[in-house]
């Protein structure tokens, strides 16, 4: 198929935009049926180039002769390095020693060099870039997590440094406090000392003061003075105060206490390319899949499982808890909605960062080392089901509140990328009801839907046009209508579909070819499915609230 045409079901004319291509015109690069070409090649009918539409482009244009208009020039001077036609050999003879080549040969060797570098750069220089820049964003996400090592250090030597101090500064207030008892003992010793001489002096003054008013001779006579032993003033105790010499602070003696921090170092290390050989390595289908484990999720109505790591398999229903489990089905976490709204679709980013769809407020929401943060709130339009791509946007399925519309929206964060609702003719990809809508982004970076209400697996390229539609295998068996619901794709590009009313999973290639069913895993009412690493299949069941883990490929 011509990759100018795979993300159509057919090509039409050009001119009437109705009827089926037949013809292509090779100088003006116009599609024609049949009863348009005469209109095509009505201004002049020598200049166009009418050739089937299978051969389209394969007509050489030649360059125009500068000196002859009306001839092309179909060689080339490899020495002059000019184009030649045939009039410029008859008019001027060109320089016989030079070397002449045809154009359409050396058409024919660029033409097959390009086809080589296309390889070249899409099978092998590509995807090494891809993985230099996984790499890269890979550091990225984790620098938070290294740059907060030193931030634990250093608060924990804070911590450490502080608890030293105040250990000093306890010990020297504890010196304080013993000078101060010293000092006040000290102090009180020659106070009472003052007092008791005080006493003795107020009692000699009484017996003076009865001296005075007696006659009694005998202890006049017998009377000693005392004043001048009074008068030997006791000394005076001196108590220095103890003082705090507080040292200097020295800036880069701290430092140097603390310790340092290394510089940050860039240096440049020389890639050596080498070609990744592309992985063509095919996993066959199983002819027998079969049940590896079941996981008891307790939720009611459980419609959702995504997973990044086999230690994180997160799922949700029609309750506020997104509860993660490991493969053995040990519960790991839970995590509830901000609004206590049942989430509509859970996805994960590359960074281990949830994400979930709240359809009653019309916003999504991001999870992340359990803070919550709103990325996305809409206006007119309520989000449902979601998907994670390959490049960590966000792909958000979404339908009009007047329940008519329904559309794909891309984002990066919280910016619209792109807006997937239409094809070419301008009519609805997808049905316009609320039915189920389950989203997932192929290895080749399709976009396929799982279209509960349209009956079919709606799939378009990564620019948004149609590639195909899935309405079910040529001919099937089955009681009920196909109504695909959850939706994934595996390592090999191959889609799997649940087929919600029949209890099986279709398997599809990455052309929408049916290859054969899972119906021998006693399924009951699937909905949400993805796929790990090794290519295990893990598939929602509604009503038993289980999630079963299905080995399918050999």
């Amino acid at each position: 198929m011509d990759p100018h045409y795979d993300a159509q079901d057919v090509a039409r004319c050009d001119l009437c935009e109705i009827a089926l291509v037949q013809s292509y015109c090779d100088f003006c690069h116009v599609n024609l049926c049949k009863p348009c070409i005469g209109e095509h090649i009505s201004d002049d009918y020598s200049k166009h180039t009418i050739v089937p539409f299978q051969q389209r482009r394969s007509t050489l244009i030649y360059p125009k002769c500068g000196t002859h208009p009306n001839e092309n020039c179909k060689y080339q001077c490899e020495d002059c390095n000019i184009f030649l036609c045939t009039d410029c050999f008859a008019s001027k003879p060109h320089n016989k020693e030079h070397q002449l080549s045809k154009l359409d040969e050396i058409f024919s060797k660029k033409k097959d060099q390009i086809q080589k570098d296309k390889q070249e750069i899409k099978e092998q220089i590509l995807p090494v870039y891809e993985d230099i820049a996984s790499e890269l964003e890979n550091q990225i996400s984790h620098i938070d997590v290294d740059y907060q090592k030193f931030t634990t250090q250093l608060s924990k030597h804070r911590e450490e440094l502080h608890r030293e101090i105040d250990n000093v500064m306890d010990q020297r207030e504890k010196e304080i406090d013993e000078n101060k008892l010293k000092h006040l003992s000290i102090l009180k010793k020659h106070l009472e000392e003052i007092k008791q001489l005080q006493s003795l002096m107020h009692k000699t003054l009484h017996s003076i003061y009865e001296m005075e008013e007696s006659n009694e001779v005998t202890p006049t006579i017998h009377y000693s003075s005392k004043n001048q032993e009074f008068s030997k003033l006791p000394p005076k105790v001196l108590v220095s105060m103890p003082k705090f010499i507080p040292k200097p602070i020295e800036k880069e003696e701290l430092c140097s206490l603390i310790g340092k921090l290394t510089p940050l170092s860039t240096t440049l290390e020389e890639r050596v390319f080498t070609a990744k050989k592309p992985n063509t390595s095919v996993r066959e289908l199983l002819d027998e899949p079969e049940v590896l484990n079941t996981i008891k999720t307790g939720h009611e109505k459980l419609c959702s499982v995504t997973c990044l790591t086999e230690e994180e398999i997160w799922t949700s229903g029609k309750t506020a808890d997104i509860k993660c489990f490991n493969t053995q089905g040990v519960l790991q976490k839970t995590i509830k909605t901000k609004s206590g709204s049942w989430p509509v679709d859970i996805a994960v980013y590359s960074d281990g960062a949830l994400v979930y769809s709240d359809g009653r407020i019309r916003t999504v929401y991001k999870v992340k080392n359990d803070q919550t943060e709103e990325i996305i709130r809409l206006q007119g339009w309520r989000p449902t089901k979601l998907c994670v791509t390959s490049s960590d946007e966000l792909l958000v399925t979404m339908y009009s509140d007047d329940k008519t519309q329904s559309k794909v929206v891309r984002y990066s964060g919280s910016t619209v990328k792109q807006t997937i609702q239409f094809d070419d003719d301008g009519q609805p990809l997808y049905s316009g009801n609320i039915n189920i809508k389950y989203i997932t982004e192929n290895r080749n970076l399709d976009i396929c839907m799982a279209d509960c209400g349209a009956g079919a697996v709606v799939v378009v390229n990564q620019a948004g046009k149609l590639r195909f539609s899935y309405t079910g295998p040529p001919s099937s068996t089955k009681k009920e209508p196909f109504k695909p619901w959850g939706i994934t794709t595996d390592s090999q590009s191959r889609i799997l579909t649940s087929d919600h009313y029949n209890h099986f999973i279709h398997i599809l290639d990455v052309n929408g070819q049916f290859l054969r069913y899972i119906d021998n895993c006693d399924l009951e009412r699937p909905t949400g499915s993805c796929v790990d690493n090794d290519d295990s299949l893990f598939v929602c069941e509604l009503f038993r609230g289980n999630v079963k883990r299905i080995r399918y490929l050999k």
